[in-house]
C-alpha cells in the first residue's frame, strides 16, 4: 500500500448517532465533525469512492 494513497483527499458521508442528520465530508483533510443539531461527534456512515449501481 502506498503513501500517496492514504494522503489524498476522500469523500465520506458522516451521520449523528442521536438525530440522524448527516453531512458529506473530506478526509484526511476535514476531521469527523459535531452534529450542529446534538452538538455530538458524529460517525462515519459510508465511504463515497466508489460509485453506486442501482
Amino acid at each position: 500500500m502506498e503513501r500517496s494513497d492514504r494522503s489524498k483527499q476522500e469523500p465520506v458521508e458522516v451521520i449523528c448517532p442521536k438525530c440522524r442528520y448527516t453531512e458529506i465530508i473530506y478526509l484526511p483533510v476535514d476531521d469527523l465533525p459535531s452534529c450542529p443539531k446534538c452538538h455530538i461527534r458524529m460517525s462515519i456512515s459510508e465511504l463515497l469512492d466508489e460509485g453506486k449501481s442501482y
